[in-house]
């Protein structure tokens, strides 16, 4: 994967990115994302922000080869410090995380978020407490995907800020757009998903009460609404 040539994952967040965004990469890693945006002429300009110092060289270094200076600016910064009020920024992206991290990082930026923006979020697991934040915030998910690479399966979350959001339970977990839309991606995640679960409590099971009975109530219920959800 380079600058040219994006990873799957990479080019779903890419064709999320709205036309003409001024758009903080946050984790930008390389840099690769925010180069290949303004190399298409998606976007206006970019911030690409790093907090580890080993990427963030890469990411200037991928900025320099390209001649770039001038339309991507790279930052180490940890998390939403990278954005200053003057870049303007109207789109954020968080990749290739923890769900849970990109909740934390959001929450600790607050102050640099001015609510316009559109949150384009790739998160590694922890859905569910990711969900939590963007309801909790004001922010409704317009658009949700699965998609699997390498034998993994990756979600990508799009929010807007529009006030007050109500989420259900089973929303949160599975994602309310993807409970409408029900893609034979996100109906085959979850069918793997089951028979991991399955598996745990089938390994519960065998622990004869050494697992906490809370911890093994929420688990038969997450079998439940699988269950159902795949009918």
């Amino acid at each position: 994967m380079n600058e040219q040539t994006l990873s799957r994952r990479l080019e779903r967040v890419a064709a999320l990115v709205p036309a003409g965004a001024r758009l903080a990469d946050i984790g930008s890693d390389h840099g690769y994302l925010p180069v290949a945006l303004v190399l298409r002429g998606v976007i206006a300009m970019a911030v690409a922000g790093e907090v580890a110092l080993t990427p963030f060289h890469s990411a200037r270094r991928v900025v320099r080869d390209n001649a770039l200076e001038a339309a991507v600016v790279v930052r180490l910064a940890d998390g939403l410090a990278a954005i200053e009020p003057d870049d303007r920024i109207t789109a954020i992206s968080l990749c290739g995380m923890g769900g849970e991290t990109i909740r934390d990082i959001l929450e600790a930026g607050k102050a640099r978020l001015n609510g316009r923006e559109r949150l384009i979020l790739q998160p590694n697991g922890g859905e569910q407490p990711l969900r939590c934040w963007l309801m909790e915030n004001g922010y409704r998910i317009v658009w949700e995907e699965v998609l699997r690479e390498n034998r993994f399966d990756y979600e990508i979350i799009v929010a807007e800020r529009q006030g007050h959001v109500t989420y259900t339970a089973h929303e949160l977990y599975f994602g309310p757009v993807q409970l409408q839309a029900r893609s034979p991606a996100f109906l085959e995640k979850w069918r793997r998903v089951l028979r991991l679960r399955q598996r745990t409590l089938e390994q519960f099971a065998r622990a004869r009460g050494a697992v906490p009975e809370e911890k093994l109530n929420e688990l038969q219920a997450h079998v439940r609404w699988i269950t159902e959800l795949l009918g």
